[in-house]
């Protein structure tokens, strides 16, 4: 997707203020005050507030789908070193992408219906539907075992990363982190979210001990 430096500026300060807000509770004159842009040049870009919404998607799911499409051609590495390098990208995007992911479960609670729940089942779909993809192909090769639950297990990935990134102040808390600076907290979170998500999957898709 080719986007200029400021259709991102436009995207990344509505993609803060949904965040915060919700889609509903933001407005265009919002996005335009906080970006220091005028109502014309959001309009000029997007259309309207659900166009810009539709492309913030869009922004933010086509590397995790570019991904998911290279993991599947490549001829090279076992089916499980693909799902431990999808495991990773998912981490790092979440990461990464906090305020997106806030957006992604606070719609996913609040609204059912309307156009953000259309956009969310589509981008859940898609990738699904990859992920799909690769555990067949792990499945023909007899390194996956058979039966597997996709859509429980891809829950268990999308639940876990983001429960752990929404209340990462509760595990810093309990678990006495405080002394870490934020960038070793984030790293010490990618790590143990990585552990915990790789040795999960293991069990649910082979037969290793």
């Amino acid at each position: 997707m080719g986007y200029n430096d400021k259709q991102v500026q436009i995207m990344e300060t509505a993609e803060t203020l949904f965040a915060e807000k919700g889609f509903n509770g933001t407005s265009v004159r919002d996005i335009a005050e906080k970006a220091n842009v005028n109502l014309a040049m959001i309009s000029y870009y997007f259309g309207s507030k659900d166009k810009l919404l539709e492309a913030l998607f869009s922004y933010r799911g086509e590397y995790l789908k570019i991904t998911l499409e290279n993991m599947i051609e490549d001829k090279e590495g076992s089916s499980l070193e693909k799902m431990n390098t999808l495991i990773d990208h998912y981490i790092d995007k979440v990461l990464k992408q906090q305020c997106f992911s806030r957006i992604m479960v606070r719609e996913q609670v609040l609204n059912h219906t309307g156009f953000t729940a259309k956009l969310i089942f589509e981008m859940k779909k898609r990738n699904q539907e990859l992920i799909s993809r690769l555990i067949h192909d792990g499945q023909k090769k007899g390194e996956f075992k058979k039966n597997i639950d996709i859509a429980m297990m891809m829950a268990t990935l999308i639940g876990t990363a983001n429960t752990m990134v929404a209340t990462q102040h509760y595990y810093r808390e309990i678990n006495n982190l405080q002394s870490l600076s934020e960038d070793e907290f984030q790293k010490h979170i990618k790590k143990k979210l990585s552990q915990h998500l790789k040795k999960l999957f293991k069990a649910i898709l082979t037969n290793e001990e």
